[in-house]
C-alpha cells in the first residue's frame, strides 16, 4: 500500500518541478540610467529636438553629427560645441559666419538663420547636446536661450 501512495506522490514531485510557473528569486536591480532617461522633461525635449535637426540641420550635419569634411563642422564629439554653448545658442538663433575651429579643423563657412523660436533653439541643443556620445551640460531651456539671445 505505501508503494501505491509513494508512486503518485514521485510523479507529483516530478511533474511539478518542470513547471513553467517558476518563482522568480533574483532581485532585479535598474540597469544604470543617464540623465536623458531620468529626466522626462530633458527626454521630451530631446525628441522634439531630434524633429527639428532632422528637419533644419541634418542636411549639413549629417545623421550621425560628423557633418561634411571642410564644409560643415562636426556636432558629435565637437569642443567646440561643448566649449562655446552661448555662441552655439546664438549661431542656431541667428546664424553664423566666419572662421571657427572645431577639433583641430578650420570652417569658414555660412549658417542662415533658421528662423527657429527658442523653444525649439533649446529642444535642438538639447537633442545635439545628448547625442552621438555627447553629453554636454545641463538641460537648457527657452528661458535660457532667451536670456543668450538678449545679450
Amino acid at each position: 500500500m505505501k508503494k501505491v501512495l509513494i508512486l503518485p506522490l514521485l510523479v507529483f514531485c516530478l511533474m511539478s518541478c518542470g513547471s513553467e510557473k517558476k518563482e522568480e528569486k533574483a532581485i532585479n536591480y535598474p540597469k544604470k540610467t543617464s540623465l536623458k532617461q531620468t529626466d522626462p522633461k530633458l527626454k521630451e525635449s530631446i525628441n522634439r529636438g531630434e524633429l527639428v535637426y532632422n528637419d533644419l540641420c541634418i542636411t549639413c550635419h549629417m545623421a550621425n553629427g560628423k557633418g561634411a569634411p571642410k564644409a560643415f563642422p562636426p556636432l558629435a564629439n565637437s569642443d567646440y560645441l561643448r566649449d562655446n554653448q552661448v555662441a552655439s545658442i546664438k549661431g542656431i538663433k541667428n546664424g553664423m559666419s566666419g572662421e571657427i575651429i572645431v577639433n583641430g579643423e578650420t570652417y569658414n563657412s555660412v549658417m542662415a538663420p533658421l528662423g527657429l523660436s527658442d523653444d525649439e533653439v533649446a529642444d535642438v541643443m538639447n537633442y545635439i547636446n545628448n547625442s552621438w556620445g555627447n553629453n554636454y551640460g545641463k538641460m537648457i531651456t527657452s528661458q535660457e536661450v532667451t536670456k543668450v539671445i538678449k545679450k
